[in-house]
């Protein structure tokens, strides 16, 4: 990664300052009062543009706050799984996910969840851009997200340690609803047009289905990770 990543919008900002994010420099496009104080009363250099100059240097999408703050870092499987030993743990994978905006909302989801960490593969996948970062709108501050050379492997270094894999595939035999998952867990989440890899696939234990009512006959992948997710911590609380 580079050694500054830009990051847009009030709230992404104020997650990153709440959470102690070094921030090198932030620019407005207008003298909002509540981000000035904020700024000033954490010491952080800013400056004040005109909108025009802001798109140009920035691009359209910006909120009127862009910030230059330290680099997101991965973090590793064992500093993850030494914070889960005394919980059920619930990792979620996603495998070969290209599309920043599904990555950045489903980091939100997995925020809200108390989802444990998210893996993803080095290579073949959208990794912590600022598009990411922008969409999470301040989560993936609290989010671990490891980055893996080999899904299979981790996931076969994972089952020996106790885990079980649930895949979510269309043509999966059971429906999430009648799925267990009172047990530690990590669900596999498949790439926007082509899902789960068929090596990913073939190292699952379960494979899940989101039952589909209407003309269409999938759902987009963030979609379908916040209902899976919200799944497992619905049975986990109830039981």
């Amino acid at each position: 990664m580079n050694q500054k990543t830009i990051i847009y919008g009030k709230n992404p900002l104020k997650e990153a300052i709440k959470a102690k994010r070094k921030i090198e420099k932030v620019y407005l496009s207008s003298n909002d009062q509540s981000i000035t104080n904020l700024l000033q009363k954490e010491k952080i250099k800013y400056v004040v543009i005109n909108t025009k100059e802001m798109t140009n240097k920035f691009g359209p999408a910006t909120q009127g706050v862009v910030a230059e703050v330290e680099p997101y870092r991965y973090q590793t499987l064992e500093n993850v799984l030494a914070k889960t030993k005394d919980k059920l743990p619930f990792l979620v994978m996603l495998d070969g996910l290209e599309d920043p905006h599904n990555f950045g909302a489903i980091i939100r989801s997995a925020e809200a969840c108390g989802i444990d960490g998210i893996i993803i593969p080095k290579n073949r996948s959208v990794g912590l851009n600022a598009t990411v970062v922008k969409v999470s709108t301040g989560a993936i501050e609290y989010v671990d997200i490891i980055e893996v050379t080999n899904l299979v492997r981790t996931l076969e270094d994972l089952k020996s340690k106790g885990f079980w894999i649930i895949g979510a595939d269309m043509d999966g035999p059971t429906d999430f609803r009648e799925q267990d998952y009172q047990m530690p867990i990590v669900l596999v989440i498949g790439s926007e047009g082509k899902g789960i890899s068929r090596l990913v696939k073939e190292t699952c234990d379960f494979l899940v289905n989101i039952p589909m009512y209407g003309q269409v006959n999938s759902l987009n992948a963030s979609v379908s990770a916040g209902i899976l997710f919200y799944e497992v911590v619905r049975k986990r609380v109830t039981k």
